[in-house]
């Protein structure tokens, strides 16, 4: 297994490549710069422009500025500065001074990395992820066991809505009848130190895990209640809970365990539009605005990082898959 981990992580580099190249060439291809400003604001004039161009290097070829990024260059002073392979992922041109590593991973003075916007990006992922795990495994288990009841409908109907229904416009829904409707939570909280404040956007960002978990945890339960092993189980006399959980769980969780690798990445990371709704200062929140404001160094940095957690949760959901079901074997 170790053999095969390490090649997995080998794969990563041609997958990271990709992924910066792709998303230089898109973001450089979209109109406008990191120097623009809106019309009713003080634009910055074009001498300005071109010391801010020469001083990132802006000015050269974009073969070069990618080759710059992901390996280094040169600066103004003669020095050379390593890229992505050395782990810099450049200044940010908007938020001067800063890093995209102290913008990202930072806390704030006296505070721990909880409360970076890396960290409390974790905290909503995580949340969200344990009550889409606590809520889906249970109702899709019991739609399985009551099949065809009152209670198998309901739980696939709000699980289609789940589904289908984008996070945006449930999140909306949620907004005028908790927050307009009910007042029972505000909408953008004073203050995120608040657990309260953590539960709508929390609840909603994991809802729609929560539906595909509860419809593909009820099809395998379905799919295995089928089987001869299961039967045979019975016939011998075993508690029912045994056979639940020793026979029928453990084998229908490799498709929940497959939704759920990519499923922490995007839950941890935060959702984009979630965040920018509620105000929340997390990861998510912080890609829309470099992306409006178009910051280079930001968005190039803030996606290969998003790109690793997926390909490393990918990368967990196979190891995983050895304990769930001995007959499969990761090939050295």
């Amino acid at each position: 297994m170790a053999t095969y981990i390490i090649r997995r992580l080998f794969w990563l580099i041609p997958v990271l490549l990709v992924v910066s190249g792709v998303t230089f060439t898109l973001m450089h291809m979209a109109p406008g710069g990191p120097w623009d400003r809106d019309p009713s604001a003080r634009q910055v004039d074009p001498n300005t422009q071109r010391m801010l161009n020469d001083y990132y290097g802006l000015d050269k070829p974009l073969w070069r500025q990618y080759m710059a990024y992901v390996i280094g260059d040169t600066n103004s002073k003669g020095e050379f500065i390593c890229g992505v392979v050395c782990g810099n992922l450049g200044p940010s041109y908007r938020m001067r001074g800063l890093t995209v590593q102290q913008i990202l991973f930072k806390p704030p003075s006296g505070k721990t990395i909880w409360e970076s916007r890396f960290g409390y990006s974790m905290r909503l992922g995580f949340m969200a992820l344990s009550f889409a795990i606590l809520v889906g495994l249970p109702v899709g288990i019991i739609s399985a066991l009551k099949q065809n009841t009152v209670f198998d409908y309901v739980s696939l109907l709000i699980a289609t809505i789940g589904v289908s229904v984008p996070n945006f416009v449930i999140a909306i829904i949620f907004i005028v009848i908790f927050s307009s409707w009910l007042h029972w939570v505000p909408i953008v909280p004073r203050s995120w130190a608040d657990t309260t404040a953590w539960l709508m956007p929390g609840l909603i960002l994991g809802f729609g895990t929560l539906s595909r978990i509860a419809r593909l945890t009820r099809a395998s339960m379905l799919e295995v209640m089928r089987q001869d092993y299961v039967r045979t189980a019975r016939a011998k006399g075993l508690a029912e809970r045994l056979v639940i959980v020793r026979h029928m769980l453990r084998n229908s969780l490799i498709p929940v365990v497959t939704v759920l690798g990519p499923a922490l990445a995007f839950l941890v990371t935060g959702s984009f539009i979630i965040e920018q709704m509620f105000g929340f200062p997390g990861m998510g929140r912080q890609y829309v605005t470099a992306i409006s404001q178009r910051d280079y160094s930001m968005i190039m940095g803030t996606t290969l990082f998003f790109a690793i957690l997926v390909a490393l949760a990918n990368l967990t959901v196979d190891i995983v898959y050895v304990f769930l079901d001995p007959r499969i074997r990761l090939n050295d």
